[in-house]
């Protein structure tokens, strides 16, 4: 990025000056905010003067025709941002789609007409489907601010949604924003609500059912608070960026997908809350199936597979707990005419050996070619996961899913189909090689002869995030043995990957602090409950 030639100091304007100064000149300030538009004002800017702007308020950014809502920072300091100026964070000057420099103007923007039901939501009353309709509205534009977000969200979770408002809140976001009609009767998804590190099936699934003809376009998010998403992963191997309209021609092409939701304008306002529950760790059962059924409708599904893990650290940690989550899903889902198969599965443990963007590529790709070093664990599951997808299709018969499914992956053709995917979408060069792992690592070892019987999901992830991932692609955890194990004192259990010394410390002391692993006796090793 060339280097900006700072603003001339500001001087006080006149009270005439300040009423003509209607256009500024737009500076991209080079700040991140994370899915919220900011603009910024000098204090001593006319416009700013004239017009009685607050630090915090919301305002209307307009630039070439566009408009987009935003949060206002005033700044002191002309370095950031001059007094004929109108600065934006990164988020705003991509919607805005302009150059350093161009006219934009600023002005006082229209309170969100839904407050009034903000404001009884937050009171603890029951709402209705319009008033649901006027707050995800007015939060896919932009019109709250962080703090009313929060309120909303805060709200929903303390005064838990009764199953028609959650009903309400899913189909509000579903029609909100981009819906995707592909003209097929069977248009078939995968998802798992999460929590479980390396559980990367939907890159193996996909292909498998592609290979079968069925048109499966997966849209994935990346990670938030994981040490990978699917998008993260697949990215290793593809460009997952793409534009809605070549993403269009690669599905009719290859009857599968493996990108980036974010390009697609799915639900805008579930990306848009997803940045307020994230960091205050809140994912109530509400709010969790109206983000990924309100996604799945507007990208076309006519049938998903939800896939919801059970174990001591996964996001779903009893079984009567995943039955409720279950027939939520499937009350809500019947209400948005979407066919549902649930599965409850192992999340006592990650899945697969790799966690982290490079090392998941690695185990994807040994599944899909059947290397002898492929997990498992990962191969089982998703084929599981694939044979229930096929059996969407009414031509298969129920309980010849699986055997389906394994013939597609031994005989080659996932490998192909993925291969085709891979280059439709831009290929990085490493399908058909292991990708790059951070030059440094190290080994943690078990304390104590004795066998495997427990794996922190949250703890492992926490340790591959401290190591770099996912923003360093090659870094990560490597693990080497799984619950039920016998190991030795001094034996490695999993190694840890960085490129740089800092993460690397960080991974060791937070390893050091706790392993995530726990060594006893194989008769601690716990029960899992599944159904498949």
């Amino acid at each position: 990025m060339t280097r900006k030639t700072p603003a001339k100091p500001c001087t006080p304007a006149a009270p005439q000056a300040a009423l003509n100064a209607t256009w500024l000149a737009l500076r991209r300030v080079a700040i991140d905010t994370y899915r919220e538009n900011v603009a910024y004002l000098h204090r001593d800017c006319a416009v700013y003067r004239a017009e009685g702007f607050q630090a915090l308020s919301k305002v209307e950014v307009s630039a070439n025709g566009r408009k987009i809502l935003a949060t206002l920072n005033v700044v002191d300091d002309e370095a950031i941002v001059g007094c004929g100026e109108l600065g934006v964070s990164e988020d705003a000057f991509a919607l805005l789609r302009v150059r350093d420099g161009h006219p934009a103007s600023v002005s006082q923007a229209e309170p969100a007409g839904s407050i009034p039901a903000l404001h009884r939501k937050i009171a603890g009353e029951r709402l209705e489907r319009d008033d649901f309709r006027a707050i995800v509205r007015d939060i896919a534009e932009r019109r709250y601010s962080k703090i009313e977000l929060t309120a909303f969200v805060v709200a929903c979770n303390q005064d838990e949604l009764d199953r028609e408002e959650v009903y309400f809140l899913t189909d509000a976001m579903a029609a909100t924003g981009r819906c995707l009609d592909w003209h097929e009767r069977l248009v078939v998804d995968k998802h798992c609500v999460g929590g479980i590190p390396g559980n990367r099936t939907s890159m193996l699934v996909v292909p498998m059912v592609a290979a079968h003809g069925m048109l499966c376009p997966k849209t994935s998010s990346r990670a938030i608070t994981s040490p990978a998403g699917t998008a993260d992963t697949m990215e290793v191997l593809a460009n997952v960026e793409l534009p809605f309209e070549r993403l269009a021609e690669l599905v009719r092409e290859h009857r599968g997908c493996l990108v980036w939701g974010g390009t697609a304008e799915l639900s805008p306002a579930d990306d848009v809350l997803i940045s307020v529950e994230r960091p205050l760790s809140i994912d109530s059962p509400g709010q969790m199936v109206a983000s990924i059924l309100s996604k799945k409708v507007a990208a076309g599904s006519t049938h998903l597979l939800l896939d919801i893990p059970v174990g001591p650290s996964a996001k779903v940690r009893s079984m009567p707990e995943a039955q409720r989550l279950r027939k939520l899903f499937q009350y809500v889902a019947g209400r948005m005419h979407l066919a549902l198969d649930v599965v409850i599965t192992d999340g006592r443990q990650p899945i697969g050996n790799g966690i982290g963007p490079a090392l998941e590529a690695r185990d994807i790709m040994r599944v899909l070619q059947c290397d002898p070093r492929a997990p498992d664990d990962l191969r089982q599951k998703a084929l599981r996961l694939a044979g229930r997808m096929l059996e969407f299709d009414p031509d298969v018969r129920g309980g010849d899913g699986f055997a389906i499914a394994r013939d597609i992956l031994d005989s080659g053709r996932a490998l192909t189909k993925m291969d085709a995917i891979i280059h439709a979408q831009g290929s990085r060069g490493f399908d058909h090689n292991a990708p790059p792992l951070g030059k440094l690592s190290f080994d943690v070892a078990a304390p104590a002869d004795g066998v495997v019987t427990g794996i922190d999901n949250l703890q492992i992830a926490r340790i591959a995030r401290f190591a770099g991932a996912p923003k360093v692609a090659g870094a990560g955890v490597d693990l080497f043995h799984k619950l039920g194990n016998k190991v030795a004192a001094g034996e490695p259990l999993y190694r840890v990957y960085a490129a740089y010394p800092s993460d690397l410390e960080f991974a060791r002391e937070a390893s050091a602090k706790a392993s995530g692993y726990s060594i006893g006796a194989a008769q601690n090793v716990p029960h899992v409950f599944v159904e498949f």
